[in-house]
């Protein structure tokens, strides 16, 4: 028999929740197979098995907060019969008193089983009563979300006979709303932003970018860019090499406090701001000035994709020394971002708009961007922070001594 421990997950997490268990009990597991997914503060982890058998209990059920150290499942030896599950409903342990029944409702809980659903899926189809299998899903993937749930339990169904007229139903049931328990993940990005805008003195500076030669110079080498590189040239890798400039010439943007210290950081951990369902995550292309315009393109692009894939690691996003956020590919056109963590600053992309400009005595229409710095005015002074922002500009409207200069 073996015990299925919550591992440690870093020195500050103490705690998770069971995501979702990948294993029931009954099935048989390899040494080293995936047990159970925990999600945390900052990313899923997920748990292996240290012994092959076969799940005779789980300990703990979807949803539930666990500690580091608990035991959370059994793993026995044998072949496939299943003991003992964590019961999740109350109407579960009565089971027993329909033996007519039994078979059905086993049956029943065997495919919710199978089903691949989020925690708070599952709780709000208890709390109404509804078969995930019964559910379709809107992801492509076959995960039923908590809004597939809402969706399908406000479909329309028979008309009861002879209603009462002065039964009320509750606020939360007659359909005009759906609660929804926050994510731990979501909890924490709340809290840490709420921190961040009662502890630093933030102010934000504009500017934009006529972003005409990036463009045209992106157009031209794109292809032969993809050809010796095996990775596309986007728009990223520009502004990294950019704002990475202009933290070696205003160093304090690159910084932080401790206490009553300053700390300025030799090195240039870039975070970049990706979105998931799960919320805002940054990991870090580490050590941006030593990398060419393909190597940031490539880190970048395989970041992105663990983080949607919720595959990233503590160590992906620990570190950082400056971030970078882009709301313009949702469609933002000005923004002030918040700082992330102890950084004290940040740097905010925005949707590329073709406005009139002034080029000289003639207006002209060009792809203009905004761009804002949110920065800690205990650091950074007006001058620095208008001058860093004021040298990214001029960086990218002259991309090839940017290209040429790295």
């Amino acid at each position: 028999m073996a015990e299925i421990i919550v591992p440690e997950l870093a020195e500050s997490i103490t705690e998770g929740t069971i995501a979702q268990w990948l294993k029931q009990p009954g099935d048989t597991v390899e040494k080293g197979e995936f047990i159970v997914e925990l999600e945390t503060d900052k990313v899923n982890v997920e748990v292996i098995s240290e012994e092959a058998g076969v799940v005779s209990e789980l300990l703990a059920a979807e949803g539930d907060t666990v500690q580091v150290g608990q035991v959370i499942a059994i793993v026995g030896a044998g072949s496939g019969a299943a003991t003992t599950s964590v019961p999740t409903t109350p109407v579960e342990e009565k089971a027993p008193e329909a033996p007519k029944a039994a078979p059905i409702a086993e049956e029943s809980t065997s495919e919710q089983d199978r089903t691949i659903a989020s925690p708070a899926a599952r709780k709000l189809a208890r709390e109404k009563g509804i078969n995930l299998s019964e559910i379709s899903p809107v992801d492509p993937m076959g995960r039923v979300r908590v809004q597939d749930v809402a969706a399908h339990g406000s479909a329309p169904t028979p008309a009861k006979a002879a209603p009462v007229p002065a039964a009320t139903a509750p606020k939360e049931d007659d359909g005009r709303t759906t609660r929804e328990k926050m994510s731990r993940r979501r909890q924490t990005i709340a809290s840490r932003l709420l921190e961040v805008k009662q502890n630093t003195a933030m102010l934000t500076t504009f500017n934009e970018i006529d972003m005409t030669n990036v463009m045209a110079l992106r157009s031209r080498k794109k292809d032969q860019f993809f050809e010796q590189n095996d990775v596309r040239l986007g728009f990223m890798s520009f502004f990294t090499k950019a704002v990475v400039a202009a933290l070696k010439k205003y160093p304090y943007v690159n910084s932080q406090i401790d206490g009553t210290d300053i700390v300025k950081n030799n090195f240039y951990d870039i975070g970049i701001a990706v979105s998931t369902e799960g919320g805002l995550v940054v990991p870090i292309v580490r050590d941006a000035d030593r990398k060419n315009f393909a190597e940031i393109e490539g880190n970048i692009g395989e970041l992105a994709k663990k983080a949607r894939d919720n595959k990233l690691a503590l160590s992906d996003m620990s570190g950082g020394s400056f971030t970078i956020t882009n709301g313009g590919v949702f469609g933002s056109l000005l923004s002030t971002p918040i700082l992330n963590g102890t950084q004290v600053g940040i740097l905010g992309m925005h949707t590329i708009q073709k406005r009139p400009i002034a080029v000289g005595d003639e207006i002209q229409i060009r792809p203009m961007m905004y761009v804002a710095l949110s920065y800690d005015h205990r650091v950074i002074d007006g001058k620095d922070s208008v001058g860093f922002l004021k040298m990214v500009k001029e960086l990218l409207e002259n991309p090839e001594d940017l290209m040429l200069n790295s």
